[in-house]
């Protein structure tokens, strides 16, 4: 390819995946949208009742499942799936889908089974102050919330799938199904079923995300089937790479619970503080971060697979300055205007000034975190694609190490502030990790492409 060849491709990709990234982030803000005005609805019809409790806590672990489940098995399987196609054809591919999915469910119902029978056994914890009754309401409303876990990871697999062809906004405004039915069955059902009702939108809403989401596939060469092909060479390279990322995603639910658990030791309130100042956060890194993971990583897995190293270089370079770019001007927003933010949204009912003091400085901390971490996905994504999912393990070990000496040492200078920093701290040395291993593993990938140029080594762009 020709360097004014090269250039143009480049653009060409950089402006599809922007075109992907703009795509995702306002199907995800119209399904935020939805998603709070559901949140107004339920709280008009179970304010802060005995029943909704009991159904937050049950909600508890089918998304957990999901997270640890489903996106890990997404971010091991896309890159071998788009190679598998460019190399092998559209039939290879869809056998390599057909097996995973096949194996995905098989791992959705093995937990949730493991999780049903082991219910009464780590709900008491989750429910520690819970009354019987509440307890007992709280395990039934978990075991009819169990098929969302199965019905919701197979759409997430499917979504992944199709972002791999292309499509990105249908998928994600998907979503939009859970929030709309349990605003629609809440209010219309609530007095006949009660909090069942949230269950029964639940159902509903994750049934219908699927149905969707797997119609939209027969216009992009995919069909939904589970069929079992055995371990084949892509099935063996899809599984090697799940682990990782499945271990990598359980130390970082673990780098939450020792925030969690070390606010817990400071004054009373501090949990909720942090949660509260997370949550503007977590809004923020979710369209931003979300959008950039989704539609970077099927186009840097089709230039790995073409061993368009030139162009993996280019990209890397342009998206990491530009979510750079985009994302230090709403940090800033957001360490500014912390207070007021606060203030606007939470300081009213028994939530007091002296609570929106306590938070600001919370999220002032946790705000620094934004630019480092959404630039961090460009290079997180790119090790993904390249299968390097063991160095994703790697950061994610540093990580929690790195978040527990932070909490330690900063919380006795500034408190729950403290924790918040330690977040943000770790996230630049992610930043710094990944930005490092990318390069290094983008020239080997350069030089083993070289050598084969020249008659030497073959070289797919893995290790």
């Amino acid at each position: 390819m020709s360097a004014s060849a090269a250039r143009v491709a480049g653009v060409s990709v950089n402006r599809r995946i922007w075109n992907a990234a703009t795509a995702v982030t306002v199907a995800s803000l119209l399904v935020k949208l939805v998603a709070t005005v559901k949140e107004f609805t339920v709280a008009g019809v179970y304010g802060r009742s005995d029943a909704m409790d009991a159904f937050l806590a049950a909600a508890l672990i089918p998304g957990l499942l999901i997270n640890l489940i489903s996106e890990s098995m997404n971010q091991a399987l896309v890159p071998t799936l788009v190679r598998v196609r460019e190399k092998q054809g559209r039939e290879s591919a869809q056998q390599l889908f057909s097996s995973s999915m096949f194996w995905i469910v098989g791992m959705l119902v093995a937990a949730s089974v493991v999780m049903g029978l082991l219910a009464r056994t780590f709900f008491p914890v989750i429910g520690s102050h819970f009354a019987a009754g509440k307890l007992d309401l709280s395990v039934r409303l978990f075991y009819w919330m169990l098929p969302t876990v199965v019905l919701t990871g197979m759409a997430s697999n499917c979504t992944a799938v199709l972002n791999t062809r292309g499509s990105f906004a249908l998928p994600a405004l998907a979503a939009i199904t859970t929030p709309t039915a349990i605003m629609v069955c809440a209010p219309l059902l609530v007095g006949y079923m009660g909090i069942w009702a949230m269950v029964c939108g639940m159902l509903i809403g994750a049934l219908v995300h699927f149905g969707w989401v797997t119609s939209i596939m027969r216009s992009y060469d995919y069909r939904f089937r589970m069929r079992w092909s055995g371990f084949t060479e892509p099935m063996r390279e899809v599984a090697q790479q799940f682990g990782p990322v499945l271990l990598s995603s359980v130390v970082a639910s673990g780098g939450l619970l020792v925030d969690q658990s070390m606010a817990a030791m400071l004054p009373e309130g501090s949990v909720s503080a942090l949660v509260y100042a997370g949550r503007f956060v977590g809004v923020v890194l979710t369209l931003l971060a979300g959008a950039v993971s989704s539609a970077a990583v099927p186009y840097f897995s089709e230039m790995i697979a073409q061993s368009d190293w030139q162009g993996c270089t280019d990209t890397l370079r342009i998206w990491g300055r530009l979510t750079l770019l985009i994302s230090t001007p709403i940090a800033a927003v957001l360490v500014g205007g912390a207070h007021f933010l606060i203030r606007l949204t939470f300081q009213h009912g028994v939530f007091g000034a002296a609570d929106t003091a306590a938070v600001t400085p919370v999220l002032t901390m946790y705000a620094l975190q934004i630019p480092f971490f959404v630039c961090s996905r460009v290079f997180y994504r790119f090790l993904v694609a390249m299968r390097r999912t063991d160095l994703v393990f790697y950061c994610g070990l540093l990580n929690l190490g790195l978040d527990v000496v932070f909490n330690l040492v900063l919380m006795r200078w500034l408190g729950l502030a403290g924790i918040a920093l330690a977040t943000s701290l770790w996230t630049v040395s992610t930043l710094v990790f990944l930005w490092y291993w990318s390069r290094k593993v983008l020239r080997s990938a350069i030089d083993s492409s070289t050598l084969s140029r020249r008659g030497g080594i073959s070289s797919d762009g893995s290790r």
